[in-house]
């Protein structure tokens, strides 16, 4: 009977993520599946569990009562990437009661090295190599060269765990747009 439960849990699991509606962003001109959209503003941010630069687990429980800016991207190691890290660090530094959290599926090791060679300091950067951020945020790449890393986007969340903003990059190669995101806090 409880293996019955743990597998009707699973299908039930399945079929939840693949009624999920698909996005779609651009790379190298190519159009490239997302696992689902953005979750809607106005609705209850997903849980999640991601892994800092200790190796420590840190969930959304964690940053309660801040506004939180989720910095979505595919890799660090990339220059646009590393360019949307490098202005929300300079913006973060002046922003009250919030926290940007930087997150892409690489390695904590590789963040940090990162963030110690720029003088990175006022974001935090956490891992999704071993979680299901990507589809529960619905920003997991589904085909092409990058399949399985996550997309460009941007979400806002309020201290009360609401999204009040979200933004999935319709062209990796371009930036977010950081002023409507910080609009987002200053309402």
């Amino acid at each position: 009977m409880k293996a019955l439960k743990i597998l009707s849990f699973g299908l039930l699991l399945v079929v939840g993520f693949s009624n999920a509606q698909q996005s779609t962003v651009l790379m190298r001109g190519k159009e490239i599946k997302t696992f689902a959209k953005l979750p809607n503003v106005g609705t209850a941010a997903p849980n999640f569990e991601l892994t800092d630069d200790k190796m420590e687990s840190k969930s959304l429980e964690s940053y309660k009562g801040k506004y939180l800016i989720l910095n979505i991207f595919p890799s660090v190691d990339t220059g646009v990437c590393s360019m949307s890290v490098r202005k929300f660090n300079e913006m973060a530094a002046d922003l009250p009661n919030t926290s940007v959290l930087c997150i892409s599926k690489d390695l904590p090791f590789a963040q940090k090295r990162f963030c110690g060679a720029e003088g990175i300091k006022n974001v935090v950067m956490l891992s999704d190599f071993r979680t299901d951020f990507g589809k529960r945020y619905g920003v997991e790449m589904m085909d092409g060269a990058s399949r399985g890393l996550l997309s460009r986007a941007v979400v806002v969340i309020d201290p009360q765990g609401k999204i009040v903003y979200e933004e999935q990059v319709a062209d990796i190669s371009q930036e977010p747009h950081y002023d409507k995101a910080l609009a987002a806090i200053k309402k």
